[in-house]
This record gives C-alpha cells, structure tokens and sequence, in this order.
C-alpha cells in the first residue's frame, strides 16, 4: 500500500527508542518508522534516500533534538516533512512535562588545550532556526608544515574539517556547525613552529546554500596562533599576547555579536572561565546564556599552546594519510570527547531516567492528540497502560541498583550518555573514554585511567555494545588491570535489548551485576 494514500496515520521518529516510545502510545492506529536503524550512533548518522521517503509522507516527526541528532538529519526532517505535518522536539517539550534536565557536564582533566568548535548563541536575530547552519572556513595559513583539525567518529573514522596539505580551499576546508552547538576536535601539526590560521564564518539562516534561499550572514573573521612544539611562553612574551595552555577553549562563531564591532567581532575564541589566565581574564566577555560557564575573548589576545609531550606519529591507518605519512611525527591537541558529537550544553539523554522517559511519552501522546483527534481515546488509553509498566519500571530499576555497595557505584563508561541514570539511580560518573583508534593514547592518558580503576577500586568499565567490536583505550586499560569489561546500552537499542523498557532492564542488570551485586531475576 502506498503511505500516502493508504489511510493510515504516519509517524517517523528520528531514533529507534523514540519511536519504541510511539508504538507504545500509538497502538495500531499510526505506522511509526524510524531515520537511524537500531544499533547505529545518532551523533553522527546520516539520512537515506528510505528515511527521506517516511519523512515526506509523515504526519508527524519526533526528534529528540537538544543536538543528539547529527544536524544532517535534522535538516533532512525539517527540509521534507509535508507543511501540513507536525514536527515536535521530544526532550525539549519533556522540560515542560517534569522531566529533569541536567548541563551537559565534560571532562576537564587533560593536561593541553581542548579546542573545538563552537557557535555562540541561537541567531534568532538573523532569522536563524534548529535547520540553520554556520560555516567555519580556514581561509589562508602560515606555519612551517601542515595543519589539520578533524574529529574521529564512534567507530574510529576520521572527518576532516581542513587541513592545510592540499592546500587551503573554501569547499575542502570548511566545517559546518548548527546555531548554539559545539563540536570537539583533534588538531594536527608536523612540524614544531609559530603557526598563524584564518578563519571566516557565516550563516545560512535556512541551513541551505542555494541562491533561491535566505541571504547569508557574513559574521567575520579572525587569526588564531598556535606555538607548537615550541616555548608558549617566548611566543606569547614576544607578540604581547596571553598563553593559553589548558582547559576547555572553541573556537567560535558568534551569532551575538556584529562583525567589526565589539571587542571580539563575529570569530573568536570562547573559554572555560576557570582556565582564564589572570591577564587574559580582564579583557574577557561573559559568554551569557547555556554557555554560562564560558567567557570570549578576542583571537588576537590568545597564543594557543601544544606543546613538546604532544608529539605523536601519524596512525597507520589509511584515512590518516591527510596528517602525514603513517608513522611521521605530528604534534596532536587531542579529541576530548571522542566520537561524532555536536552537542549544545544541556545532556540530551534524558531517557536514561525513567522518570524523563514517561514525559516523554506524555509529549508524544499530545502530539498525536494534536494531529488526530478522533485517536484520543485510543491514544490516552494506549499511553496510561505504557505509563504504569514505567513506573514498574522505575521501581524495579532502583531495586536492582540499590543492591550496588555504596563504595562501588562508579560509572566509567565510552560514552558521555550517563549522567541521567546517575543523578536518578544514585551513582557517581567517575569517567568517559571513548574509543580512539586513530591517535594512541599518551602515557598520561593510560596512567591516569589505571589510577582511576586503582584508587577507586573499581571492579567493572561499561562498553556500548555497538562498540563491542572496536579497539578502546578503556578494554585495553581495563584488562591489564584486571577490570572487568561489561555492556551498557546508550543511544540505540538491537536484537538483544528491542525496547526500551529492554533497555533500561539489561542496563541495570548489567551495572548491578558488574559492579558487585545480584542481577534481577530472569523474565521472558
């Protein structure tokens, strides 16, 4: 039958769990599909010509957004839903049904700069909207070899955002962020020098290119200058800047502020407060709203330092061959948060707290409400019967985890996914690593893991089970440790955990099995 024509109410959810959610509420009077298959990474997976086809004939669309999804997806679900159809921000609207939400919380402890990307503020007033992009574009580079900055997805494969070895063009060497998000990344230099990188920024306010579409934004440009491998200190002292040396900093685009005017113009560099060197303090800006903890300050204030114990090689791997010839020497400011992830600043996993899960089914329910009336029945029926297994749910979850010891209630997981199931279940996120099979860790890295294992006597690490198959800092550490290495569902649900009342069933079992205590019993 056709979706079209057939009768039938059309649902398309962006992940596998949304739409388990749907079913659940719908019943048998919608065809819920899904964009992301069960077992692949919404950060970073992008649409097919399939997904497009649910999405052009739904009557309504879930996301989760808050930036979960990769903004490619995004952009596809809001460029090809029908006009008619209803498109709803599911966790957002859970704020306002009682769901918790927490700031999304990133580690701090590595001993260089975290340099990522970042757009600044929402571009409400350049007519900006959740499909809206903005380019961050190299547009001329000095240095004494080549530069690169890319980010490595959950399953290891480098993307580039540029690099300098092919020379520097506008089409190669320009990443693209979404209004109010930020991106980590790796950056690469093989050769020790002063290197000085331009960077311009605009924005697509209806996230399209075309001339048919809104004008762009020119927002501006600026330099950013990096001392590698060499004395930050003597490069700062010397060009009358300030040395930055550790802490989380972006560069960014910013949508609050005017090219040309002000002290930080549209491209600047935002920074953790906490890790603002006293001088540097004084001529910083706060960054305002969810980037509160953040402050601006002007590009050409700032010597942004990788230093000598950054020296690497080039992997072997060929997707590398941009950096340098495998087993070259390269200097590398590491991926702080490793995988695909372009995030804002509020966690979008809500749905690990049970409690967040049924506003979420509250949200869908209004939203069928909403676009077919003569359900409403059926939907509140379907929806009231769903919300009392959660609150089973929720109750067999805290009995399982409160079986933990209190001295053994650690997570030290791959992924950033966790704070929800922590703050609701009494645990304490003690760690994340991701995987990272492109760059091998430093000496630093695996010492201070074993330290954490060590120290906090911690008896199991949790690996998402689509990442089972991949090589992780984490196991390899784990292991010689003597630390057990134990599944832990995150973004995606698969054949041995179908649901998400699955879901939430294996991952307490697994949690209170691994870290000392007796799983639930057995069910069908």
């Amino acid at each position: 039958m056709d979706p079209a024509t057939d009768g039938v109410l059309n649902v398309v959810a962006t992940t596998g769990i949304l739409a388990d959610l749907a079913r659940n509420v719908a019943g048998d009077r919608a065809r819920v599909t899904q964009m992301v298959p069960d077992g692949a990474d919404p950060h970073s997976w992008e649409p097919s010509l399939r997904s497009v086809r649910d999405v052009a004939y739904a009557d309504l669309a879930l996301s989760n957004y808050l930036l979960l999804e990769e903004h490619a997806l995004i952009r596809t679900l809001d460029s090809n839903l029908p006009p008619s159809a209803m498109s709803v921000s599911v966790a957002e609207e859970a704020a306002k049904n009682g769901a918790t939400i927490l700031p999304l919380v990133e580690d701090r402890s590595l001993d260089t700069v975290w340099l990522g990307m970042r757009v600044l503020g929402d571009g409400a007033s350049h007519g900006a909207n959740r499909s809206s992009t903005v380019d961050l574009t190299l547009t001329a580079a000095e240095g004494p070899g080549h530069a690169s900055a890319y980010l490595v997805t959950s399953f290891g494969a480098p993307e580039i955002g540029f690099t300098t070895s092919d020379g520097v063009s506008a089409d190669a060497d320009t990443s693209l962020l979404p209004a109010d998000a930020h991106q980590h990344m790796s950056w690469a230099f093989t050769k020790p020098g002063i290197y000085r990188l331009t960077f311009s920024a605009v924005l697509h306010p209806d996230g399209t290119r075309s001339t048919d579409g809104a004008a762009p934004v020119e927002l501006g440009s600026a330099t950013a200058v990096f001392a590698v491998g060499v004395s930050g200190a003597e490069v700062a002292a010397a060009e009358g800047r300030s040395l930055l040396g550790a802490g989380h900093a972006d560069l960014t685009a910013n949508l609050s502020a005017t090219a040309g005017k002000g002290q930080t113009g549209g491209v600047s560099l935002a920074v953790d407060t906490a890790s603002l060197p006293e001088d540097l303090a004084e001529r910083a800006q706060d960054a305002g709203g969810l980037a509160a903890a953040m402050s601006v300050v002007n590009l050409d204030d700032v010597v942004l330092e990788v230093p000598p114990r950054t020296l690497t090689q080039v992997p072997g791997s060929s997707g590398y061959r941009f950096v340098g010839e495998p087993g070259s020497d390269v200097y590398i400011l590491p991926q702080a948060v490793l995988g695909k992830h372009v995030h804002g600043d509020i966690d979008p996993h809500l749905w690990h707290d049970v409690h967040n899960a049924a506003a979420y089914v509250r949200v869908i329910e209004e939203a069928l409400i909403a676009v077919d009336p003569d359900g409403a029945d059926t939907y509140r029926a379907n929806a009231s019967a769903y919300l009392t297994r959660l609150e089973e749910l929720d109750e067999e979850v805290t009995a399982t985890l409160a079986t933990i010891p209190q001295d053994r209630r650690h997570l030290v997981t791959t992924h950033d996914a966790y704070g929800y199931l922590a703050n609701a279940y009494g645990l304490s996120v003690s760690g994340f690593i991701a995987p990272n099979p492109g760059v091998e860790p430093s000496v630093a890295d695996r010492v201070r893991l074993a330290a954490t294992l060590r120290d906090l006597d911690i008896p199991a690490v949790f690996l998402e089970p689509n990442l089972a198959r991949t090589r992780s800092v984490l196991r390899s550490v784990a292991e010689e440790a003597g630390v057990a290495v134990c599944p832990l569902y995150g973004d995606t649900l698969d054949e041995a955990a179908p649901t998400y009342i699955d879901m939430m069933r294996f991952n307490a079992d697994s949690l209170a099995q691994c870290l000392g205590a007796t799983p639930s019993k057995e069910r069908p």
